[in-house]
Order: structure tokens, then sequence, then C-alpha cells
């Protein structure tokens, strides 16, 4: 790594990427889009379209579960996170497997009773329709704002890798560029494929960036003077090592108690209320495979975040050795600017390849889940007539529209923090009310709708004061929205008076 040493001492020898690696940048564009085309026109039904009739091994769907959920926020910020502090976001992974396991244990057996395509028809079932709606509705809006400021985030990679290919462009200019041609290129493999080729591609792109992340690991330790050795004598003094953080502060955003138990309620809803990732588990061959998909993915989430941890950690030592030019602004910047500044050419087409395939991998999933919501718990239910070929056909344009709004969202997310804490922060405020309801439907038998609504309201409300006007971090919104939404809904359920039809049940055989 000769090179990349001296590019350490002199940034200004290469500034963004050469003809080589726009042309593995451009293959990799090209071939994973030719990949997911192979799906086109093999579904004919809604169950086939967004479920691929069943026929996913767990393997390809416990793969295409920590594609969804990592994104390019986890290639972009995580490095970032642990060039500034440490692994400590790492205690988030063991809440993240034990909040797996609630949800194997909780709901996915009430999942699998019953031809279920969205997880809003359980709400259906066990309350009715209008607080179907309110949580489905709750899903649309968020999920569309956190997913926007993922997509912005392949902006950030694009407008630093392209360099002075684009120095003509405003900054605006290259954004409306970066996030236009991922849109349109994921857009045309899912709108035409459904979930089938979503899950499919989903596996190449994974294993792209996985390959990418190493590939970059073992480049940097070649470029230090004292490989290991000198990652080590630097980066432990510094403290750039540490996971664990046993104080209990709830304006502590990562300590061991934060992230054993946020982390698990983070994941309790996000995996077992969240169309994105519940679409997945529902798509697996049986209830066995769901489950087995559905845990094994959280070692694999475990894995990949201290891959990149450590590419965060190494660049500490890296730019300890040579330090940059000018000192970063956002850290979010930290890892692209790297590649495209000093990684060899190829490698680095390589790696601005794997942060495309992270990209592409993450928005194909919320195009697919926001187009099921759309059609099965919103315009099925509007216009119960429509046969089977109409719906898949709106199922399409469901998903051409939402590639077209999460495209403007994405350009209106330009402003802002960290991107990863900004997506989780977002989805954090909802998750605690969704989650809330479906443990109202799934422990108790006399939870009302009506109880059940002004539990959700109450609990949304409570996020929302947390999020705007108090210092508690995002990893304790879902723990408290959940135990609020829960409390109230079932208090008010016994309190209030219900004159209506009787309630359905989940059955809790």
């Amino acid at each position: 790594m000769a090179a990349l040493r001296a590019g350490g001492r002199d940034e200004a020898h290469r500034m963004g990427l050469n003809a080589s690696d726009f042309l593995v940048i451009l293959a990799y564009l090209a071939a994973v889009t030719v990949f997911g085309l192979r799906f086109r026109g093999k579904e004919r039904t809604l169950r086939g379209y967004f479920l691929a009739s069943n026929s996913i091994p767990w393997w390809a769907i416990s793969i295409s579960i920590v594609a969804a959920e990592t994104s390019t926020l986890t290639i972009i910020s995580l490095p970032g996170l642990a060039y500034a502090q440490n692994f400590r976001i790492l205690q988030l992974a063991l809440g993240y497997i034990l909040g797996r396991i609630a949800v194997a244990t909780l709901f996915i057996p009430h999942y699998f009773r019953g031809q279920l395509v969205t997880a809003y028809e359980l709400i259906a079932r066990r309350f009715g329709e209008r607080l179907r709606w309110m949580t489905a509705g709750l899903f649309l809006v968020t999920r569309a704002a956190a997913e926007g400021i993922r997509v912005f985030a392949v902006a950030l990679v694009v407008r630093i890798a392209l360099g002075p290919l684009l120095g003509g462009m405003s900054d605006l200019g290259r954004d409306v560029a970066a996030v236009g041609v991922v849109t349109l290129l994921t857009l045309v493999y899912t709108f035409e494929g459904g979930m089938r080729a979503v899950v499919w591609t989903d596996v190449v792109q994974l294993s792209l960036y996985v390959a990418g992340a190493v590939v970059a690991i073992f480049a940097i330790v070649g470029a230090l003077p004292g490989g290991w050795h000198q990652v080590l004598a630097v980066a432990v003094p510094a403290g750039r090592f540490r996971v664990f953080d046993l104080s209990f502060h709830l304006t502590t955003t990562y300590s061991l108690w934060a992230g054993v138990i946020g982390g698990a309620f983070l994941t309790t809803a996000s995996h077992g209320t969240d169309q994105l990732i519940v679409q997945r588990l529902l798509a697996a061959r049986n209830e066995r495979q769901s489950k087995i998909a559905l845990v094994t993915s959280g070692f694999a989430v475990a894995m990949l975040f201290t891959l990149f941890l450590l590419i965060g950690a190494l660049l500490f030592v890296y730019y300890n050795e040579f330090p940059p030019a000018t000192a970063f602004t956002k850290t979010d910047m930290l890892f692209p600017t790297f590649i495209a500044t000093r990684m060899p050419h190829l490698i680095a087409g390589l790696l601005i390849s794997a942060i495309l395939a992270a990209a592409m991998s993450n928005l194909s999933a919320a195009l697919n889940s926001l187009s099921s919501i759309t059609v099965v718990d919103f315009y099925a239910r509007l216009f119960p007539q429509a046969g089977e070929d109409r719906r898949v056909r709106i199922s399409r344009a469901a998903t051409l529209s939402w590639a077209m709004v999460l495209f403007f969202l994405a350009l209106v997310s330009r402003r802002g923090g960290t991107v990863i804490e900004m997506g989780l922060s977002i989805a954090s405020v909802a998750y605690g009310s969704l989650l809330g309801v479906f443990l109202l439907g799934v422990l108790t038998r006399s939870a009302s709708e009506r109880g059940a609504m002004i539990g959700m309201l109450c609990g949304l409300g409570f996020n929302v004061y947390c999020w705007g006007f108090t210092r508690i971090p995002f990893t304790w919104y879902v723990v408290f929205g959940s135990a609020v939404t829960f409390v109230i809904g079932y208090a008010g359920s016994r309190v209030l008076v219900w004159t209506r039809r009787p309630e359905k049940e989940v059955s809790t055989s």
C-alpha cells in the first residue's frame, strides 16, 4: 500500500475518481439492474408481488433483513461515530438480538395464523379498521420521512466521489443528480419484480458492501507504517475501542442500559410492527424459517456494525499519522472523503459501488413496503371489488409514486445532523406508539379499539415532546412511547363504556 501511504502525505495528488473507478461503478449499476430485471413479470397476485409467494429460503430472508435495516447510513455514519467517539453504539446490537427473540415469540406466530400480507391486517382483526388505518398511516408518514434521510446519504457520497467532474454544478444540482440516478435504477427492478427481485438483489448487494468493508480494513492497515501494532498503540489509549458504558443517565445516548433495554424495545418495534421488516418475515416459507431468519440476522447486524466501526477506528489512526489538509466538519463525510482522495483507483470504485449497493438495497425495501401498505391497507379496503390483476397494476403505480415522494423528501433532508441518528430518531418517535398498540393486541383481551387509539395518540405525543423539548436520546423513545401507549390504552379501555360491536380477539392459543 505504498501508494496509499504516499497519498496520506499529499492528498492533493488526486481529487475524486478516475475513468477506471467510473467503469467499476457503472458496471455494478448496470449488472445489479439487469439482475433485478430477471424477475420481471413473474408475479400476477398481490401475495406474489409483495411476498414472493412464500418461496424465499430463510438464509436469503436473513440477509435481506440485514440489508434492509443497515443501508448507507451504516456505511458512512458508523465510521464517523468510531472516529469521533468509540464503539459504544455496539451496545444497541445486544438489545437488537434480544428484541428479535421477543418478536419471534410474541408476533411471528400471530402473523402466520392467516393469509396476512401486511403487519396492520393483524390490527384490523384484533381491533378494527379505524385503528388499522391509524397505524398504517403512521407507518407511511414516518417511514417515508426516515427513508428520505437515508436516500439523501447517497448524495453525500456521490458529491464527494465525483469531485471535479461536477465542478460546474451547484451542491443542489449534484444532490439531484445523485439521488435521481440511484432512485431511478432501483425503481426499475423493484417496479417490475416486486419482493422476489428485492430480496435476491439484497443478497448480492449485501455481499458487495461486506466485501468492500473487508477490503477497506486491509487497505488502511496496510497503509500504516506500523500496521496492527500501530492501530493498537494509538486507538486503545484514545479509547476508540471502548464498547461498554455502565453509567445510567437518561441523556446518555449509548450506555449499556440504553443499548440493551432501548435496543430491545427498538428492535421489537421495528421488526415486529414495521412493514419494511415484517414483509420479509411473511415472505418466508413457514413460521419456523421466519424465526430462524430473524434471529440470525441479529448476529449478522452486530458483525456488520463491528466492521464499519473498525474502519472508523482505523481512520482515526490513519489521520493521526497522515493529518488531513483541512479538518472534517461533518463525520458523515469521513469515509467517503477517504475513499475518493486516498484509496487506490479501482478499489475506490469498488467501495463507492458498495455504498451505492447499500443505498439501493434499502431503497428497494422501502418502496416495496410503502407500496404494500398503500394497496393492501388502503386501496383494497376502499375498492374491495378490484380484481387481482388490477391490484397488481395499482401496486406498481404505487411503487412509482413513492419513488417520486422519496426523491423529493431526500432533497428536503439536505440539512441536518448525523444521518444515522436523524433516521433512527424519526423512526423511534413512531415506533413507541406502534409497539404499544401491538402489545395491547397480543397481550390483552379487554383492550378496545377506542382505548388503543387514545393510548396511541398519547404515546406518539409523548415521544414528540421527548424528541423536540428534552435531551432524552432516541434510544429511550420506544421504551417510553410503548409504555405510555400500553398503560393509557389499557386503562382507557377499562374506563370507557364501549357500546358498539364487540371487539375481535387474536387467539392466544
